[in-house]
């Protein structure tokens, strides 16, 4: 698959890069896993020099002998002796950089966390001697979003603000799967709800889809649920390292919230323990759940619910970790009726984000959300205002358009735009077919 998106980053590497030509610039790409950090590090140095280094899993010797070899394919430079720590040929590019403008890019550069912590104080150090006087665009990848988090973000550490941008990579669009389905003539709403449904986005994911010319929803569950599958594992492989030891406890809380069992009262009820830590910690340690309040709540209402992020996971834990004991005996055809089963009930919540994405990216509206009241009564699935026209819509979502009734969306309606007198209201029935509109 080709290269799609990321114009807007590309600009702004562009960009640093050309500052970096005077002194040094530090760029941060974070992100999950498989959403094309890498790539687009990549993509953006076709056209320049540059070093790649990637922290694998080794000793930090084993790593720095890597190091040099790689430096070497692109500078041909003396090397004295043996480099044993990062520090040293952290130390021999930054010298190169007085001379050579390049782009130096660092791969999974969280995992220094587990070779050596004294690394990242060792490069704040020296970039902050060397920063002003080297040619060096410096550009870090990360995927464990909460230590990265805590590299850059967190006043206690030492790299602490010395980012001059960070970056945080997230899936593709609806409308960029959309433009990669039509290059493969797959362009149609019914395909590209499923890829949104199945892949969330994600550039990897969609990259093994469409590599298979796996376009069909009964194909994709084939491809998702047979031995072997890249898909079976892909929730731990993606989660545990963050989570560590306690992530048999977030993978219970997950796999509830991905059932619909979306408040803190349901998830403890049915866990018998306090919540609340581990919902806070998913929320902003990790960017893996967001809470939601219903439109116009206020700050301090307690009425709200918890959604998985990503729609790959929230797949992954509604249908593949659930049914571990059927994966465990290869029984996949029992999950595959299992999703028959419950497409229409899932599917619907989804759509209800594709057409929040759909209407966000119009940029007509300042805000967009849902509404309801408490004990659930009175569910809008869309609401979409601007403020400034005084506008507001109100849209019921379903996959069978037919069962809409526009009076009852109204009539539920009544108390939300008490709150909004003088505003235009506008009610829609949305479906699928509805989504060419804001395409």
């Amino acid at each position: 698959m080709k290269f799609y998106d990321r114009k807007k980053e590309l600009e702004i590497l562009k960009a640093l890069y050309e500052q970096s030509k005077e002194n040094g610039r530090m760029t941060v790409l974070t992100g999950r896993r498989r959403v094309g950090k890498t790539l687009l590090a990549l993509e953006f140095t076709k056209s320049h020099k540059y070093i790649y280094l990637f922290v694998a899993k080794k000793s930090e010797p084993l790593l720095c002998r890597e190091y040099i070899e790689e430096i070497k394919k692109v500078y041909d430079i003396p090397v004295i002796g043996e480099i044993h720590t990062f520090k040293g040929v952290f130390s021999l590019l930054l010298e190169i950089a007085q001379k050579e403008h390049f782009t130096l890019i660092i791969d999974e550069f969280q995992e220094f966390y587990n070779i050596n912590p004294a690394v990242y104080s060792e490069i704040q150090h020296l970039w902050d001697l060397n920063k002003n006087r080297c040619k060096l665009n410096l550009i870090f990848i990360g995927s464990i979003y909460s230590l990265v988090h805590k590299i850059f973000e967190n006043s206690k550490e030492p790299l602490y603000q010395r980012a001059d941008r960070v970056f945080h990579i997230r899936p593709f669009k609806i409308k960029t799967i959309s433009h990669i389905l039509r290059d493969y003539d797959h362009g149609d709403l019914k395909t590209l709800f499923n890829f949104y449904l199945i892949t969330g986005g994600v550039p990897r994911y969609i990259d093994l889809l469409v590599n298979n010319s796996i376009f069909s929803f009964s194909r994709m569950l084939d491809f998702l649920l047979e031995e072997y599958s890249p898909f079976l594992n892909e929730g731990k492989n993606l989660l545990i390292e963050e989570f560590g030891k306690e992530y048999g406890t977030y993978f219970s809380i997950l796999e509830l919230i991905s059932a619909g069992k979306t408040s803190r009262n349901e998830i403890e009820s049915i866990l018998e323990r306090q919540v609340g830590g581990y919902l806070a910690r998913l929320e902003n340690d990790y960017a893996i759940i967001s809470k939601h309040k219903p439109l116009n709540a206020k700050p301090n209402s307690r009425i709200q619910k918890y959604r998985i992020i990503d729609n790959f996971l929230n797949f992954w834990f509604r249908f593949i970790y659930r049914h571990r004991s059927a994966v465990e005996t290869g029984n996949f055809s029992y999950i595959k009726q299992v999703i028959n089963r419950d497409y229409n009930v899932y599917s619907g919540r989804i759509l209800e984000s594709f057409f929040q994405q759909l209407f966000a990216d119009t940029l007509l509206y300042n805000r967009i959300g849902s509404y309801w009241e408490k004990g659930n009564l009175n569910e809008i699935d869309l609401v979409a205002i601007n403020d400034m026209e005084k506008t507001i819509v109100m849209a019921e979502i379903k996959l069978n358009k037919s069962k809409i009734r526009l009076e009852v969306l109204k009539k539920k309606s009544e108390k939300l735009l008490n709150k909004y007198v003088g505003y235009r209201p506008q009610w829609l029935a949305l479906s699928l077919e509805d989504a060419e509109e804001y395409l």
